[in-house]
């Protein structure tokens, strides 16, 4: 069976560790393989501690420390950061066009990002509202904006013309259709993920990751995975592919 890797892939998401904690494995995977993984973080989550004395600045700068290190441990080639504040965050329109201004200098194949559709993941939890506000911005700029060449004559002239997106991949989706086997770099990703040390402190997040991957692997026959809702926006001329051994799964699987 074979593996399809992008050429340039832009994941797109919330706080520093969110990438981490839902897609690490599947960047990682495609980093080993050779494409271009660029993160972009649109908050520092500034206001992610709740250690006496810390303030929001410090609080920032920590976050990006460890998310840097987090990208570098999964093979990412550049982490941006938007400098959004924590906490507040909104799909505005200033947002949105951030966003295409970016995805229009990066040209990226595929855009990955959270799903705004879900507001309760589980009796136990209710999805952060950042969450939601950055993968609803992160979709309206993949389409139509990035790809329309009257929206945003400023951003033309600055040379930075309209992209088609071949793919967008939304993480967490109750409505996966596609799995990427990330047995191989779920080291990888429990390793990038143990660089967020403010927000894990003692934690240790080698069972609960491991059991959550080997849960939605096993519903495509794959030991570990992460589940994605991938929508075709446009289908490449040639997909890059790499091999790799067999694995039991269906058609909408990739290992």
């Amino acid at each position: 069976m074979t593996t399809y890797i992008p050429e340039r892939a832009m994941l797109i998401y919330a706080h520093p560790d969110d990438i981490e904690f839902s897609v690490a494995g599947t960047a990682a995977l495609w980093a080993n393989h050779g494409c271009e993984v660029i993160y972009v973080v649109i908050t520092d989550g500034n206001v992610g501690s709740h250690e006496e004395g810390m303030t929001s600045v410090r609080i920032a700068e920590i976050r990006r420390e460890e998310q840097r290190a987090a990208a570098e441990t999964a093979g990412a080639k550049e982490c941006i950061f938007l400098g959004y504040h924590d906490g507040l965050l909104q799909p505005t329109l200033e947002l949105r066009k951030d966003l295409v201004r970016l995805i229009r200098r990066y040209k990226p194949t595929v855009v990955v990002c959270g799903d705004p559709t879900i507001y309760f993941p589980n009796n136990r939890r209710i999805n952060h509202p950042d969450h939601r506000a950055a993968a609803t911005a992160a979709i309206d700029a993949a389409f139509p904006a990035c790809e329309m060449p009257l929206l945003y004559p400023d951003l033309e002239a600055e040379g930075l013309a309209p992209h088609k997106v071949n793919y967008v991949y939304v993480s967490n989706s109750q409505e996966a259709n596609f799995y990427v086997d990330i047995t191989a770099t779920l080291p990888i990703k429990l390793q990038a993920l143990r660089q967020h040390k403010s927000q894990l402190g003692d934690w240790d997040p080698t069972e609960p990751i491991s059991n959550w991957s080997a849960e939605i692997g096993s519903k495509v026959g794959f030991k570990h995975a992460e589940g994605f809702r991938r929508i075709t926006l446009k289908e490449p001329d040639a997909e890059p592919e790499a091999e790799e051994p067999e694995a039991e799964g269906t058609e909408q699987v990739e290992n």
